[in-house]
């Protein structure tokens, strides 16, 4: 229920908040913007977006709460997920055993307020709240292990220790049973549990001589989440590789294994490895989020000139689309979303991957087994037999997968693949290297997408404009006036603006975050085949030949699209520098 106009000016006017001539003007206003009453009151600042919270509140009788200084418990928090309370501005804050007193900002989204009674079962009673109140209760989310649940393990650790005093060297019975124990079973869920919470990429559980150590990879930077006893590493491990499926008495060679885990509605399949060391066996598990849809090439990262490239190669029926860039810089990622787009009724699309980390409805999808001779060629080559009309090829490896690709998108296939290479251009030069030859891969390749992942800013970043020293520094690496142009382009400046004009942002250490990022994004570089760079692959030229030659066709390098980013205030120059240096 929102409130009325009506209602709204007579309160406003009886209260003396704002002059009987500005509320005439504004009423005007919104006839002329065909807007609420509200929204031209906060919109030509009479009023701020929190005090209209509290008059709504005061009229409509929805009790307004504070949560600036109030601890929430964190069961109660995270009945709803976070990414749902971030979207829909919602915090569970209060619980009784029929009752969830629920925070919004906007107590008229029912959609939200029946997706939470759907999930909870309890009756629901919305509050208003304000935005500082909002942000507050969103960082509680982001407590670390040690803090939530650190008493709790430790509890379950010390009851792990009668378990393994009995013997040296455990059967696999005894490891089995190890592994079923309440308390492991407890501490492993939490690991998970929390991992999927923070919103982790990995989870690292490393023996070491005294302890434990359990380290968590968020926005691709690896955090310490955790030290354990180290009489706690064999009963974690039994308990994973229960989870997998792999050999518990097995201690002396890798295993690599899989689980999926349901949490909140979210399936998380976790890529669970194995490793001997000098201390124990290291786990490392990589989370893959399934069912994961509604990506697009803009909410990934791509606009202006490199989308209408990455959008026109789509089109073709025919070709190879390549993404490069080193492990985790989100090239599967990118595949999907382009797959998504081509995923329509009358396309039959295969693909051959390692491991599978997206499952997409109607699209075949076949995971590779080396083992028993089911490799990325091998699939390749059945595929072909498979009638498809678009291929993805998980990753180039070798000149038999690139050869068998090129013929594949020869023969009136539309290719997707990712090969590792360190920019767009040097994609072409792997190729070549790899066997395939000149004039086939200028017949084939549409576009080049090189791309790496940076780190998102929070919402409390702090602005700044360039120094003179600042933009000269920048000018030694990218080509300033073409990012601005670009800017102008896109109308993200006005045509005319200087460097001068442009906020860029520094993140905001201890604010909403504690290292004032939040969330990650792609910085691409899209290099389109054009005749001109097929006559330089043909002539043999450089990849920094080619680079230079797809520059001056209007390509923006990574690290340009970087600062291009930073003066959107998505990201910061340094976060940039900091991932391309690297």
């Amino acid at each position: 229920m929102r409130i009325q106009d009506e209602q709204l000016k007579r309160f406003i006017l009886d209260a003396g908040l704002i002059t009987k001539t500005d509320i005439v003007s504004a009423e005007k206003n919104a006839k002329e913007e065909e807007k609420t009453l509200s929204e031209v009151l906060i919109a030509h600042g009479h009023m701020t977006e929190d005090d209209m919270r509290r008059v709504e509140s005061y009229v409509l009788g929805i009790p307004f709460v504070s949560l600036k200084d109030m601890k929430i418990d964190f069961e109660t928090l995270t009945l709803i997920p976070e990414p749902v309370a971030r979207t829909h501005n919602i915090i569970a804050y209060k619980k009784d055993k029929t009752t969830l007193e629920v925070a919004m900002l906007d107590t008229a989204d029912l959609p939200a307020i029946d997706f939470i009674k759907k999930k909870v079962g309890l009756k629901i009673q919305p509050r208003l709240t304000d935005t500082e109140s909002m942000r507050k209760a969103l960082q509680q989310y982001q407590k670390t292990l040690k803090d939530e649940f650190g008493d709790l393990i430790m509890k379950d650790a010390s009851e792990l220790k009668v378990l393994q005093e009995e013997g040296n060297e455990a059967s696999a019975k005894e490891l089995k049973q190890m592994a079923e124990d309440l308390p492991v079973v407890r501490i492993v869920d939490t690991l998970l549990r929390h991992a999927i919470i923070q919103g982790a990429s990995d989870i690292h559980i490393e023996p070491m001589e005294e302890e434990v150590l359990v380290r968590y990879r968020i926005d691709g930077i690896l955090n310490d989440a955790m030290k354990l006893p180290k009489i706690a590493s064999d009963s974690i491990v039994a308990r994973l590789k229960v989870l997998s499926r792999l050999k518990l008495d097995q201690k002396r060679l890798p295993q690599d294994g899989r689980f999926k885990m349901d949490m909140d509605g979210q399936k998380v399949a976790f890529r669970v490895s194995m490793l001997p060391t000098f201390f124990g066996e290291k786990v490392v598990m990589r989370l893959l989020r399934e069912n994961r849809s509604g990506f697009s090439l803009e909410g990934i990262g791509f606009h202006g000139n490199t989308l209408e490239r990455i959008h026109k190669a789509t089109r073709a029926t025919t070709g190879i689309i390549l993404v490069t860039g080193p492990t985790g810089s989100g090239k599967s990622t990118t595949l999907y979303t382009i797959l998504d787009i081509l995923n329509t009724p009358e396309v039959n699309i295969s693909t051959i991957e390692d491991p599978i980390e997206y499952q997409m409805a109607r699209v075949n999808q076949s995971q590779v087994k080396p083992d028993i001779g089911f490799t990325f060629a091998a699939g390749l080559r059945s595929l072909m037999r498979q009638d498809p009309d678009v291929i993805m090829v998980g990753e180039i490896r070798d000149e038999e997968t690139a050869s068998l690709a090129i013929n594949a998108a020869l023969t009136g296939h539309l290719v997707l693949a990712t090969i590792h290479t360190n920019s767009a251009s040097g994609t072409v030069a792997r190729l070549i290297d790899m066997g395939a030859e000149p004039f086939l891969l200028v017949s084939t390749l549409k576009v080049a997408v090189g791309q790496r992942l940076v780190r998102r800013l929070s919402d409390d970043k702090v602005p700044y404009t360039l120094s003179k020293a600042e933009k000269a520094e920048l000018e030694d690496k990218v080509n300033m006036d073409k990012i601005l142009e670009a800017l102008v382009e896109e109308s993200i400046v006005k045509k005319g603006a200087t460097w001068n004009d442009v906020t860029f942002y520094h993140p905001k250490e201890n604010g909403e975050t504690e290292d004032g990022y939040k969330g990650r994004m792609g910085i691409h570089e899209v290099l389109e085949a054009s005749s001109t760079i097929k006559e330089m692959v043909m002539a043999d030229k450089t990849g920094d030949e080619i680079e230079e030659q797809a520059r001056q066709e209007g390509m923006l390098t990574m690290l340009e699209d970087g600062v291009f980013k930073a003066a959107q205030g998505m990201t910061s120059i340094e976060e940039v520098l900091r991932v391309i240096n690297e």
